[in-house]
């Protein structure tokens, strides 16, 4: 999904045309340095300095660089529901649910595992990329994210048809918080790491993200078929 660019001089964008390629420009830009470094290191400055526009040019097509993230966020949740849509097995009655909890439970974390970036932005959403946005920045956000989750609980009622609607919409928002908080406690901080190797005893707590999602996804949807909602 990275796509890499070199810093470029713009000249004025004059038609729709220029204007929908600076967009991208900026947003290709963006994911390109967010393979680099983190959310928290992604500046506006750096990223009008690799685009090859000032920055008050940035600002006439994103309002803030979490109007950026932002949009990159949706984009990768729907790259990644494609890719789920091929990856999930096909709804097989014959296989016992168990077995499917385990299927989606296992494609879930493997594909997220692939897509280090989707889980960079959906790790700072709450807490970063949600603030220092308008309130039509935020509505447009939302309402794709809620489009997003309904998207994701239809794939995973294709394959587990016993999990109602509302548990399979439960579940997939529990999979966007899950996802977020596992991935920042799995990047440690140097100290952390400093502090797992000079106690053995405390490298237990050092999660695997993969291993980690894919243990509470299907504790979650092992626990939604069981419990009424």
């Amino acid at each position: 999904m990275v796509c890499t660019m070199r810093a470029v001089t713009f000249q004025r964008a004059r038609s729709e045309e220029q204007r929908a390629a600076r967009r991208q420009a900026i947003l290709h830009t963006a994911e390109a340095m967010l393979a680099e470094m983190p959310v928290a290191a992604l500046s506006l400055n750096e990223l009008s300095r690799r685009v090859g526009l000032a920055k008050s040019n940035v600002l006439r097509y994103f309002e803030s660089r979490e109007a950026v993230l932002l949009e990159l966020l949706d984009a990768a949740w729907r790259e990644w529901l494609d890719a789920l849509a091929v990856a999930l097995p096909p709804s097989d009655a014959a296989v016992p649910v168990d077995e499917r909890i385990e299927q989606v439970a296992a494609v879930l974390a493997r594909t997220l595992v692939d897509r280090p970036i989707l889980c960079e932005l959906g790790s700072a959403s709450a807490a970063v990329l949600e603030h220092n946005v308008s309130v039509e920045v935020a509505v447009r956000f939302k309402r794709a994210a809620q489009a997003d989750m309904i998207g994701l609980a239809r794939l995973v009622r294709g394959v587990v048809p016993e999990l109602g609607e509302v548990a399979a919409e439960r579940f997939a928002a529990a999979t966007v918080l899950v996802t977020g908080s596992l991935w920042a406690y799995s990047r440690p901080s140097p100290a952390m790491l400093a502090a797992y190797d000079a106690d053995p005893a405390l490298a237990a707590m050092r999660l695997d993200f993969g291993e980690a999602v894919r243990d509470l996804l299907a504790t979650l949807l092992a626990g939604l078929l069981v419990r009424p909602i």
